[in-house]
């Protein structure tokens, strides 16, 4: 594991060490935590934006469109066996 060093605001700092002494974490795991979820939220916001520029992508929609009834077509076969 590395090691990093930052600076934090006064008011940031004093939050961060009471919620870490509330909840019987380290200011350190605390800190992790918070980024992890923080990052995720990124990540997801990014899919969002993704497919949002995807529904005006007009190649995009005919490619899904053509996945659907090759999609369709199997379920029938797989019925009609």
């Amino acid at each position: 594991m590395a090691t990093f060093t930052s600076s934090l605001p006064d008011s940031l700092l004093e939050k961060l060490s009471v919620l870490a002494k509330e909840l019987k974490l380290p200011k350190n795991r605390l800190i992790e935590n918070a980024l992890e979820l923080y990052l995720e939220q990124i990540e997801k916001a990014s899919y969002i934006k993704s497919y949002k520029q995807a529904a005006t992508d007009e190649d995009i929609l005919m490619v899904a469109e053509e996945g659907m009834q090759d999609y369709f077509n199997a379920v029938n076969d797989a019925d009609s066996k």
